[in-house]
């Protein structure tokens, strides 16, 4: 074998990932280093994706765009995987079942309010002043502020596929205008707000670094043992995600068998959507080691939530990253009208929307649950916890509790919303009406809960 430089396929991975790296070891530094940038509370992660794309652009570096595709695809269902392991916590005061199912029902209302949105203003643009714009394409919109560059990257390449010239770049720079819209709107909010005196100034903005997370938990595998801790935990979070492919393949196969009309209109959703169905396994699997502890065939608990919450964070770090990075500016030359009414128009029905549902399910913790959703439903769920440790760095109201709970609720709720992402390229008229319906039933399901909890 040939371990020299000529050999390509050896080297390639190791010299992207050290691209990779190398843009986040200096986001980070920049950010500790340069205050406008620390105070405007951009993700290193994020930050680290434009540094790689603008240095593209200008031609520094050469990426490759197939392995690029390939971080941010897999990125997500790995990162949902290891979440959906981890052990839930014993649950804080005001925040129960009924809560987190509230949460749920708000984080999928937002993407069908965003939804609507964008269908509307790309259909009227497609039968107005654009008539080659792909009509279905306003609802990237919801994929790239309410779910991220994962689901944007997904679901672009789909509409791609489909016909939509440049589909996957156009949403994937959506989802990059989505953090941006979280910090900088974000931040301008949260400023407002300290102003009129509506919300205090945390610790985090002075610097002030949040307690750490608890390292060992009760009856957990030991630290020390003849395999590392961590290594338990990767594999855990690898075997699923073979399950998780042989899942895949196994449903788009009998479709395949069954009919192939209904296969191909199901099988790009499928494997679009693989991190559903990887988070799923996951729940299973956490459900079935807790049973098997209780019941004695197992004796330690073999899940650590701090390493999965590392785990996590690395493959979303690493997707966020390459996914901002694979951007191709020139694929969005001929959608700059569309890109910036989809942004400016989410930017703002999301505030108005949430404004709207928070006061209802967060009375106790109003702008604590009102900023970190608007921060998870234009960026990402990091970008709402940094939005919320500004007024709330010990994390002592149930908000920080209710994205994720929440999170896990909406993957539920947010079923029917992948079947509209199929039916709107073929009647993007009939999804606004079924998401506009979709979502009056979630108010009112929203509405009910709340007034059976006060009763």
């Amino acid at each position: 074998m040939d371990y020299s430089a000529a050999n390509h396929a050896l080297w390639n991975i190791i010299v992207q990932f050290g691209l990779l790296a190398g843009a986040i070891l200096l986001a980070n530094i920049l950010r500790q280093k340069l205050t406008f940038i620390r105070k405007s509370m951009i993700p290193v992660a994020v930050l680290a994706g434009f540094l790689l794309l603008f240095a593209k652009i200008l031609g520094l570096v050469t990426l490759d765009q197939t392995m690029m595709e390939m971080l941010v695809y897999h990125g997500i269902a790995l990162g949902f995987i290891a979440m959906s392991l981890r052990v839930p916590e014993e649950r804080t005061k005001g925040n129960s079942d009924l809560t987190g199912f509230k949460s749920g029902a708000i984080i999928v209302s937002s993407y069908l309010v965003q939804g609507v949105t964008g269908l509307l203003i790309t259909i009227l643009l497609a039968a107005t002043v654009m008539p080659q714009l792909f009509p279905a394409s306003g609802l990237l919109l919801p994929m790239g502020y309410g779910q991220g560059p994962g689901q944007a990257n997904n679901v672009g390449s789909s509409y791609e596929a489909l016909g939509f010239a440049g589909g996957r770049s156009f949403g994937l720079a959506i989802a990059a205008a989505g953090y941006l819209v979280a910090c900088v709107v974000g931040v301008v909010i949260l400023n407002v707000l300290s102003r009129r005196g509506k919300v205090g100034q945390g610790r985090a903005s002075a610097g002030e670094q949040p307690a750490a997370d608890f390292f060992q938990g009760k009856d957990e595998i030991p630290i020390s043992d003849s395999i590392d801790k961590l290594s338990i935990q990767l594999a855990m979070v690898l075997m699923i995600y073979v399950a998780t492919y042989l899942c895949a393949w196994g449903i788009t196969s009998g479709l395949s068998a069954i009919s192939e009309g209904l296969a191909n209109t199901l099988n790009a959703l499928i494997w679009g959507f693989n991190f559903i169905i990887g988070a799923a396994l996951a729940m299973l699997t956490r459900v079935l080691l807790a049973r098997w502890k209780r019941t004695g065939v197992i004796l330690r608990q073999y899940q650590n939530n701090y390493l999965l919450n590392r785990l996590s964070g690395f493959f979303f770090d690493i997707m966020i990253v390459a996914g901002i990075a694979s951007i191709n500016p020139e694929d969005i030359r001929g959608l700059w009208l569309p890109f910036v009414l989809l942004v400016v128009a989410g930017a703002i029905v999301t505030w108005i929307h949430l404004a709207f549902v928070c006061k209802v399910v967060y009375r106790d913790y109003y702008y604590e649950g009102l900023i970190s959703m608007y921060g998870m439903l234009t960026g990402t769920i990091s970008s709402g916890i940094l939005l919320l440790r500004e007024i709330d760095p010990d994390l002592s109201t149930p908000a920080a509790n209710n994205l994720v709970i929440g999170s896990s609720f909406g993957i539920i709720l947010g079923a029917p919303v992948l079947v509209l992402v199929g039916i709107a390229p073929r009647s993007p008229w009939l999804v606004v009406l079924l998401a506009a319906l979709y979502c009056v039933i979630l108010y009112a399901v929203i509405l009910k809960a709340h007034r059976k909890k006060k009763t």
